[in-house]
């Protein structure tokens, strides 16, 4: 279609040739994502490779200090005068030689079956029972992955002692003078002083983010629930079963079934919570900025008073007065002279998600006031001005000026507020609890999205390999939706536009 014949579409037309584009462009799109992970994933492979040929170039370029480092660290600093660097190379490989002979070994050799010893008891020369402690596949695991992580760090601290002895070398064989421990010291006050701010964040995040994520990902990829808890039983390696029966849906199998039916509705749910919040919010701050408006600080305020009080606290309180005997049913019951217990949270599903989408715009909504409202206040005034002597009206405004620079904006936020959505876990949990409860589900409910149904199996049914597993399959898709759609937004595309 021609630019000149689009712009002669009404609004609902171009929303409908939009659409139909969307899903046009979409495998193209997704090929053209794909082929951008694979090229990463090649350009990673090659980047290795890379690195091996130098590996070996400084081998054989390199005098005997330097090959020695090869097998013993710091070596080719220390014979070259760099004594304090290279005694710190050869202290961390003698700090993990000791770690593995007295702790890591144990644990890394029995990874492959995550132990094979059972807990057992057993009678002692007096006749007591006397428990006999066996594997903790737990512990092999957790520490099996900690041995892993170090084992790369270490690998990592061996390519920086080649890298240095070769550079020793090279400055020695030239004539330069090496530096000193001292001045190597100073330059992360200087020149490095971005690797001294960012070294403790780093540390922090590789302790408290990257282990228990590496961790958990592999429960994914074992049979850890109920009937393997440890220390009495042990788990192991099942590979993706965890997987296959999430999606597995024949013969009515309950996890697939259930999976399936919570993701559907884990989508709906998303969309209508991050698109009635986003219209209504914006409908509401062009009302508060409109000209004419008084008392525009006092609107704004009573939104905010919503914001300030936690989250939680809200939703308990509506939970409570959507009750059967709640407020709202009492009031219902003086108004029309006789007693009402209207269900609406744990009766009707179909009742119980309106309602949670509801009470939704409640918490949401001032979110999108307060941003829009800003928004709306620097778009500039001459547009809707030039608009109104080419004799456009309010609607035809709305949509050729506002809508458009709105979203040109705020895409980043309506794609971070879906994907929140998706992991909405405050409303569901405290509203309905996953009520009302569907026996053809496997431990949820009708309003259960699929962050509480991970909860429920980790906090009461203790299958933390199906959780594990519904994690990363949320992850996956998560990601993908934000790149994708960002990636074909204007805000990525023309960052300029409305500069």
């Amino acid at each position: 279609m021609r630019y000149i014949d689009y712009v002669q579409l009404n609004p609902f037309q171009k929303f409908g040739h939009n659409f139909v584009q969307f899903f046009k462009k979409l495998p193209g799109n997704l090929a053209r994502f794909f082929k951008f992970v694979g090229l990463a994933i090649v350009n990673f492979f090659v980047g290795i490779g890379k690195g091996f040929a130098n590996y070996g170039i400084r081998f054989v370029k390199g005098g005997v200090g330097v090959k020695i480092s090869y097998v013993i660290f710091g070596v080719g600093n220390m014979v070259k005068g760099q004594i304090v660097k290279g005694l710190l190379f050869f202290l961390s490989e003698v700090a993990y030689i000791c770690y593995m002979i007295f702790f890591g070994i144990n644990y890394i050799s029995k990874f492959g079956t995550l132990g094979d010893k059972l807990m057992t008891t057993e009678i002692d020369a007096d006749g007591f029972p006397v428990t006999v402690e066996g594997d903790n596949s737990m512990l092999i695991l957790l520490y099996s992955v900690l041995t892993i992580v170090l084992t790369v760090i270490v690998f990592a601290i061996y390519i920086a002692n080649t890298k240095s002895a070769y550079k020793a070398y090279e400055m020695k064989k030239n004539g330069k003078a090496l530096p000193k421990f001292i001045e190597e010291i100073k330059q992360f006050a200087d020149e490095k002083f971005h690797v001294s701010l960012m070294s403790l964040p780093c540390i922090l995040i590789g302790c408290f983010t990257i282990l228990p994520l590496i961790f958990m990902i592999l429960i994914a990829f074992t049979n850890y629930d109920s009937a393997h808890q440890v220390p009495k039983h042990l788990f192991t390696w099942v590979g993706l079963q965890n997987f296959a029966d999430l999606v597995n849906i024949a013969d009515g199998a309950q996890k697939g079934v259930t999976f399936v039916g919570l993701t559907q509705w884990t989508i709906i749910w998303a969309i209508f919570a991050t698109f009635s919040n986003y219209v209504l919010g914006m409908v509401l701050a062009l009302m508060i900025n409109k000209k004419g408006i008084k008392l525009k600080a006092l609107w704004r305020t009573l939104f905010v008073v919503v914001i300030a009080v936690p989250q939680f606290v809200s939703l308990l309180l509506m939970s409570q007065m959507l009750a059967t005997n709640g407020a709202v049913n009492i009031l219902l019951s003086n108004i029309a002279g006789q007693e009402i217990a209207f269900d609406f949270l744990g009766k009707s599903p179909l009742i119980a998600k309106i309602t949670v989408i509801v009470v939704n715009m409640w918490i949401g909504i001032p979110y999108t006031i307060l941003i829009t409202s800003g928004i709306l206040m620097n778009i500039p005034a001459d547009l809707y001005e030039s608009a109104t002597i080419d004799g456009a009206g309010p609607v035809r405004s709305f949509i050729s000026i506002t809508l458009p620079y709105m979203l040109f904006v705020t895409t980043p936020y309506l794609i971070t507020t879906f994907i929140g959505n998706i992991n909405n876990f405050n409303v569901i949990f405290l509203l309905t609890g996953g009520g009302p409860s569907n026996p053809d589900y496997y431990n949820a409910g009708h309003t259960d999205i699929l962050v509480t149904w991970l909860f429920n199996l980790t906090m009461s049914k203790n299958d933390y390999s199906l959780a594990a597993a519904i994690g990363i399959l949320v992850f996956i898709v998560c990601a993908t939706l934000s790149l994708i759609t960002f990636n074909l937004t204007k805000s990525a595309k023309d960052e300029e536009a409305f500069s």
